[in-house]
């Protein structure tokens, strides 16, 4: 599968991610200490909904634009909706943000953000995003090396206790994508045990993925927690049917926040045979 952040920003699995994203970062800022977060896909980071590949596409229209105007969402629903109006003070919705741009949104000045982006175009438009800002880098540069060259953080010769990895790649190798997946996260979680991890992953067919769970199984992780929304049955292996996020040591009681969001997506989201998947397939005590 060809993901092109930009053909399909807005869509319901770019709700999803987001709506997962910032409710890690509001847990993490719950704690005086500073954070660390670390995109290893960054894309370009801010996308027009209006702009040539989204325009194209439309899929918006079946995500985020459902939601305008809604009322009594779940609060993380809420909080993203939220981030995404405060980049659009003029009302409306132009402007949609990738994930290194909720992220910035979140941080405080001591946190920091560094944001992977290997194609030089969106490399490009991602560094003069944050031109000035201290708190985040930009690395040109391949995500899955990145783990290693990175991690554990440090800034200013400090160590980072607390943080998150986003491990959210275009999967253009389709299945074979799964392995560099779960390497650079177990190499994450040995360099960083006491970061999290948060990886995004499409659903065309639900038990093609079943090797890639086990495989997240065996990490080095206490637990694993599995939040999908699909917006149709999986039983098209041609379609984008949905999405989920696999949360490797997420914050205690996460399941409880997620579980009204996803409910909520889908029935916003969805048409029929519309399901959400909360589940722990890894939990140690």
């Amino acid at each position: 599968m060809n993901y092109r952040h930009a053909f399909h920003a807005g869509n319901h699995a770019d709700v999803l991610k987001p709506v997962v994203l910032l409710a890690l970062l509001d847990a993490l800022r719950r704690k005086d200490s500073p954070f660390f977060v670390l995109d290893t896909h960054a894309g370009r980071g801010r996308y027009r909904l209006q702009g040539e590949e989204a325009g194209r596409t439309g899929e918006a229209a079946g995500g985020v634009l459902r939601l305008a105007g809604a009322v009594d969402l779940p609060p993380a629903v809420a909080r993203y909706l939220e981030a995404v109006a405060a980049l659009n003070p003029d009302g409306g919705l132009q402007v949609y943000p990738g994930s290194p741009l909720l992220a910035a949104q979140a941080l405080r000045g001591e946190d920091r953000l560094a944001a992977c982006e290997l194609q030089p175009e969106e490399a490009a438009a991602l560094k003069a995003l944050f031109a000035g800002d201290a708190r985040v880098a930009v690395h040109a540069r391949d995500g899955y090396a990145a783990v290693r060259a990175l991690l554990p953080p440090r800034h200013q010769g400090r160590r980072f206790g607390r943080g998150l990895v986003l491990v959210d790649p275009p999967y253009e190798a389709q299945e074979a994508e799964y392995p560099q997946v779960t390497a650079a996260v177990r190499e994450a979680l040995e360099r960083w045990p006491q970061g999290m991890c948060a990886v995004w992953y499409p659903i065309k067919q639900r038990r093609q993925l079943a090797p890639f769970f086990r495989a997240l199984r065996a990490l080095p992780a206490r637990q694993v927690l599995l939040a999908e929304l699909l917006v149709r049955p999986d039983d098209s292996p041609l379609r984008l049917n949905g999405s989920g996020m696999a949360l490797v040591n997420p914050p205690w009681k996460f399941d409880q926040v997620l579980a009204p969001a996803l409910p909520a997506l889908r029935d916003r989201l969805g048409g029929a045979g519309a399901s959400t998947r909360l589940e722990w397939i890894k939990r140690e005590a």
